[in-house]
C-alpha cells in the first residue's frame, strides 16, 4: 500500500516537473520576463485549474527557499547595518500600515463577502500563507478559504509587480542575480550550503517562524558581517529557487471548484486591489519624505510573499536590505499578533 502511494505521488510530481519545465522553456524562448519564475507558475496554475493530477515538491521546495535566505544574509554587510538608523522612520510606518489593513480588510471580507470573523481577520492579514492558515485554523477560521485567498494575493502581486516596475518605474528585471557557480570559490559554496542547512534545521528546532528563509539568512548574515563569505549564492541556485517558488504558487490552486473561483478567489482578487491602493499610498509617503528610493519603497510595502519580493528585489537591483527589513517587520508584527488575537477570539466564542 505504501509503495503504491509513493509511486502515485512520484508520478504526480513527475508530471508537475515536466509541465513546469515546459513553461520555463517556452517563457525563455519567448524572451518573457523571469522565465524560471513565471513559466512554472503559469503552466502549473493552468494545470491546476484544468484539474491535472499535479503535486507540489514538499521539502524540496522548502529547501529551495533556503537559497533566498542565504542570498539575503550575504547582502547584509557592515554598510547595510550602518543604514539601519536611516530606515527607522519608514519601518515605524509598518505597524500603522498593518493597522489600516486590518481596519479596512476585516470589514471588507465580513460585510462584502460574508466571511465569518476569524476567517475575515486571517484572510485580511498579509502574513505568510502557512502561518495564516495554521493560526486561522486554530482560531476557528476556514483553512481552505485562507489558503485560496493568500494564494491569490501572492499570485496577483507577483504577476502585477513586474509590470508596474517596468511601466511606472522604468525598471528592468535584468539585474545580474549572481555570479555563475564556476566563478565562485568552492569553499564559499560549501559554507553557503552549510549555512542554509544549519539555519533551516536549527530554526525549525527552536520554532523560528519562516525557518527556511530566516534561519539561513541569520546564519549567513553573521558570516557576511565577519568577513567569511563575500558573495551571494550562484545564479544557477537563484534560478532553481525561482523555479520551485513558481511551481508552489501554481499548484496552490489544485482542486479549486467553480464556486470557490467565483467567491473565494474573486474575493482574493478584489482584496489585492484594496491592498494595492494602501501599499501605493504608504510607499508614496516614504518616497515623498525621502526615506527610501522609489523602487525599494514599492517593493518594501508590496504585500507579497517574502520569498517572491526577495526575488524581485534581486532582479531589479533594489536595496535588498531596505526591502527585507520592512518585510521582516511586517511579518513579525502579523505573526506575533496572530496567536494573541486567536486566543482572544477563542475566548469570546466560548463566552
Amino acid at each position: 500500500m505504501r509503495i503504491h502511494f509513493l509511486d502515485h505521488v512520484l508520478r504526480r510530481r513527475a508530471l508537475t516537473l515536466v509541465l513546469a519545465s515546459i513553461g520555463t522553456a517556452l517563457f525563455w524562448l519567448g524572451g518573457l520576463p523571469l522565465p524560471f519564475l513565471f513559466g512554472p507558475m503559469a503552466f502549473c496554475l493552468a494545470g491546476a485549474l484544468a484539474h491535472l493530477p499535479l503535486k507540489g515538491f514538499g521539502q524540496v521546495s522548502v529547501a529551495a527557499r533556503t537559497i533566498l535566505g542565504v542570498a539575503v544574509g550575504a547582502s547584509i554587510t557592515p554598510d547595510v547595518i550602518a543604514q539601519l538608523p536611516r530606515m527607522a522612520v519608514s519601518v515605524a510606518l509598518i505597524p500603522l500600515f498593518i493597522a489600516v489593513i486590518a481596519l479596512v480588510g476585516v470589514p471588507f471580507f465580513r460585510k462584502l463577502w460574508g466571511f465569518d470573523g476569524p476567517t475575515a481577520y486571517y484572510a485580511a492579514m498579509p502574513g505568510g500563507l502557512q502561518d495564516m492558515v495554521i493560526f486561522g485554523t486554530e482560531a476557528g477560521a476556514n483553512p481552505r478559504v485562507l489558503s485560496l485567498v493568500h494564494g491569490t494575493r501572492v499570485l496577483i502581486i507577483v504577476t502585477l509587480a513586474p509590470f508596474i516596475l517596468g511601466h511606472f518605474y522604468g525598471v528592468g528585471l535584468t539585474n545580474p542575480i549572481g555570479a555563475p557557480v564556476a566563478d565562485l570559490p568552492v569553499h564559499e559554496l560549501l559554507i553557503m550550503v552549510a549555512a542554509a542547512w544549519i539555519g533551516w534545521k536549527g530554526g525549525e528546532r527552536i520554532g523560528l517562524f519562516g525557518a527556511s528563509i530566516l534561519g539561513p539568512m541569520i546564519v549567513t548574515a553573521i558570516l557576511s558581517l565577519t568577513d567569511v563569505i563575500h558573495a551571494r549564492p550562484p545564479a544557477e541556485a537563484i534560478l532553481l529557487a525561482q523555479f520551485f517558488i513558481g511551481c508552489g504558487i501554481g499548484v496552490q490552486f489544485l482542486g479549486v471548484t467553480w464556486k470557490e473561483l467565483t467567491r473565494v478567489v474573486a474575493a482574493g482578487i478584489a482584496y489585492v486591489m484594496v491592498l494595492a491602493v494602501l501599499a501605493a499610498a504608504f510607499s508614496g509617503v516614504v518616497t515623498w519624505l525621502g526615506l527610501g528610493e522609489p523602487v525599494a519603497a514599492f517593493l518594501a510595502f508590496a504585500p507579497g510573499g517574502q520569498a517572491e519580493m526577495t526575488v524581485l528585489a534581486i532582479v531589479t537591483g533594489a536595496d535588498l536590505g531596505f526591502v527585507i527589513t520592512h518585510h521582516l517587520t511586517r511579518i513579525v508584527i502579523v505573526i506575533v499578533g496572530a496567536p494573541v488575537l486567536a486566543a482572544i477570539i477563542a475566548r469570546r466564542r466560548k463566552d
